[in-house]
């Protein structure tokens, strides 16, 4: 029956039932619930309420557009943009599809270059930076080295023990490392800074005032700077080095006393004054001068005793002789005792002496002539004596070289009286020496 009504209230729809839509099941519940109702009820009380009900449909949409009617043009306005935004989401979604197989062979080419296990660049300095982050205190101590090592030198008073402990810190990292950048050139600063430490110690060893404990200090410390000081390859034996270093203290002190010598200047200028009077009088003449020449020899003397002792006695207190060798090393096989034919170089006190002795006659023989008061003469001579005495009490006794001196004919004499009296002066005082020690 709902059929039947469904189909009388529908007269637009064509006869063909494949092209009628399918029947509105409220409309069709609506057309059972009328069949089901009498006549009367269908005039009187449905029109009552479908216009009940239509009123309140109305009231309903009223209310929901004034409460959510913003809402609702938005929405309105969102559903006129799909028919642009779906096609556009369609063509997205498409390239997507399309850029996923790219996207994975780029990810798979990444995790394969930049792996653990891969030797690529960007790795490499990355890790590079990690461990130079991980081990940034170390390298700043190492770093500091240097400085550690200057600031131990140029401090008053030198702090030598610390520099050469730093010094040696440094070579054994060398040793560790060779082919560190950073540790060769700490290396080369090093150097520098035990060139200066060496430097400093030789200057020291020209000190005037000299004493035996400092120079044994000052060669102790160079014998642990020597070796670091020579070049790779180069390296020499104990004894060499033993003569290197007594060569420059023998060096360093004759310079010293060379200086103090030539602070005499103002007196052999004067002495050198009075030397051009006598030649200018002329031997015919009667000369009483040569005072100043007096007071320049025997300062000059003075020095020479004093400075002269002091070097030989402190150079075989610094150096003492080495034990003597058998011949026991005949046929050996060592090549170090076989390189050399030749017998070994004198050591440098050997011909030291001789060097100091030449200074001192050649200036006696410049002024002493000029001297002609014979007390004066007298008095030079002893104290040259006494000079000659006092090194030979450490072997360089000179006293036969003093023959050699041409004072005039009427000179020699008056020296043959000052060695007796000196002789005798000094066989006396070692009469003394002897009744004391019994």
């Amino acid at each position: 029956m709902a059929d039947l009504l469904y189909d009388l209230l529908s007269p637009s729809f064509s006869a063909d039932p494949s092209s009628r839509p399918a029947p509105d099941p409220s409309s069709l519940e609506y057309l059972t619930s009328l069949s089901s109702q009498p006549l009367t009820a269908l005039e009187t009380t449905e029109p009552q309420a479908l216009a009940q009900t239509s009123h309140g449909l109305l009231l309903s949409i009223q209310a929901l557009s004034n409460k959510s009617h913003k809402q609702v043009i938005e929405s309105a306005t969102h559903h006129s943009t799909l028919r642009t935004s779906l096609p556009a989401l369609a063509a997205s979604t498409a390239d997507l599809r399309h850029s996923i197989p790219k996207l994975d062979h780029e990810a798979v080419r990444f995790s394969t270059h930049y792996s653990k296990s891969g030797e690529s660049d960007v790795l490499l300095r990355r890790k590079k930076a990690l461990l130079l982050s991980r081990n940034v205190e170390r390298l700043v101590d190492v770093l500091e080295l240097p400085n550690l090592l200057s600031t131990a030198i140029s401090t008053a008073p030198v702090n030598y023990s610390s520099a050469l402990d730093l010094n040696g810190h440094i070579r054994r990292l060398h040793s560790l490392y060779p082919d560190s950048p950073l540790v060769t050139s700490i290396a080369a600063q090093a150097d520098e800074a035990m060139r200066t430490m060496a430097a400093n110690l030789i200057q020291s060893l020209k000190s005037p005032g000299l004493k035996l404990a400092a120079s044994l200090r000052t060669i102790s410390w160079l014998r642990r700077v020597l070796p670091d000081l020579e070049a790779a390859g180069t390296s020499k034996g104990h004894d060499s080095q033993e003569r290197v270093l007594g060569a420059l203290f023998l060096v360093c002190r004759l310079a010293t006393m060379v200086n103090m010598l030539d602070a005499l200047e103002p007196l052999r200028d004067l002495a050198d004054q009075e030397k051009a009077r006598q030649k200018a009088i002329g031997s015919g003449n009667a000369w009483s001068g040569g005072q100043q020449t007096e007071r320049y020899l025997k300062r000059y003397i003075e020095i020479f005793r004093e400075q002269s002792f002091a070097i030989v006695s402190m150079f075989r207190s610094i150096f003492p002789p080495a034990a003597p060798k058998g011949n026991g090393n005949e046929g050996s096989d060592d090549p170090l005792k076989q390189q050399d034919a030749l017998e070994p170089m004198p050591a440098a006190l050997a011909t030291f002496p001789l060097h100091l002795v030449d200074m001192l006659l050649e200036t006696l023989r410049l002024y002493l002539p000029t001297v002609k008061d014979q007390a004066s003469r007298d008095s030079l001579l002893t104290q040259v004596l006494y000079c000659a005495g006092s090194l030979g009490r450490l072997g360089g006794d000179f006293g036969l070289f003093l023959a050699s001196l041409d004072l005039g004919p009427e000179a020699e004499e008056e020296w043959v009286e000052v060695v007796k009296r000196h002789r005798a002066l000094a066989g006396r005082l070692e009469s003394i020496v002897g009744d004391q020690k019994k």
